[in-house]
């Protein structure tokens, strides 16, 4: 089964619980938020354990619904290119397509914020800042495919990014590499500037292809669905290293 048809039902509520649980078990139907905070040691608030994998990948595919909704949502309306986009990189099957339109509307009339789902999928996540930043790489995804970007969605994704802990070097160079006349500028994309010294773009390109391989990324909770977005990031991570090389003659 994939992970699309996991994250609709009761189980999947109950092992990821706090507020991405509780909103998942409303669209299932089943009050698991409740079993899932009974069942909770006190202090906990949704995070699922180190070792979790499986949980941690139910989680991320529901974060992104649901954090895609709460942009939709700050942003005001949903274009046909955003749903088109969200669509296409997450590939969901025919199948889901109606149960991932339910959370995703349940998400947009929820009147709870951003916040409690952006910081429950930070604690649960907390060690791999890599999967975050794919996460969010993916809300700026969906944000631009009708061409733009609004201020309220880059307030909303800055917002989002100082909760998942990303610090200022790593936002400059997701937003340098969507948006406007340097996304393909190969040094904002490897965080770098044209006066960093060799070694340093070499370290730094190794550091971000170790961080970014898609086999981690997997590794460390990332569904195998959101792997061709994981591609798509590292390809523009050699090509920016390649044309850096070109005209530094690194070799």
């Amino acid at each position: 089964m994939s992970i699309w048809g996991k994250i609709v039902g009761g189980a999947a509520g109950f092992a990821v619980g706090g507020p991405l649980g509780a909103i998942l078990g409303a669209v299932a139907g089943h009050a698991v938020d409740k079993m899932a905070e009974d069942s909770k040691p006190p202090g906990d608030d949704g995070d699922t354990g180190a070792g979790n994998d499986p949980t941690r990948r139910i989680a991320f595919t529901i974060a992104v619904i649901v954090l895609g909704a709460k942009m939709a949502k700050a942003d005001g309306h949903v274009t046909k290119d955003e749903i088109a986009a969200f669509r296409q990189v997450f590939h969901i099957p025919p199948e889901e397509v109606k149960n991932v339109g339910r959370l995703f509307d349940q998400a947009r009339r929820d009147a709870n914020g951003f916040e409690p789902y952006a910081k429950q999928i930070a604690r649960l996540f907390r060690d791999r800042p890599a999967v975050l930043e794919e996460l969010l790489d993916g809300l700026f995804h969906i944000a631009r495919a009708d061409g733009h970007v609004t201020p309220e969605e880059l307030d909303y994704l800055q917002a989002v990014a100082n909760i998942f802990g990303l610090d200022e070097a790593a936002w400059h160079r997701l937003k340098a590499a969507n948006l406007g006349p340097d996304a393909e500028d190969p040094y904002h994309i490897l965080g770098v500037t044209r006066e960093t010294v060799p070694e340093a773009i070499k370290a730094a390109y190794r550091k971000l292809i170790r961080e970014n391989h898609p086999d981690r990324l997997v590794a460390e909770g990332m569904p195998q669905e959101f792997v061709a977005m994981a591609n798509e990031k590292m390809a523009k991570i050699n090509v920016a290293y390649d044309r850096i090389c070109k005209e530094k003659g690194i070799s």
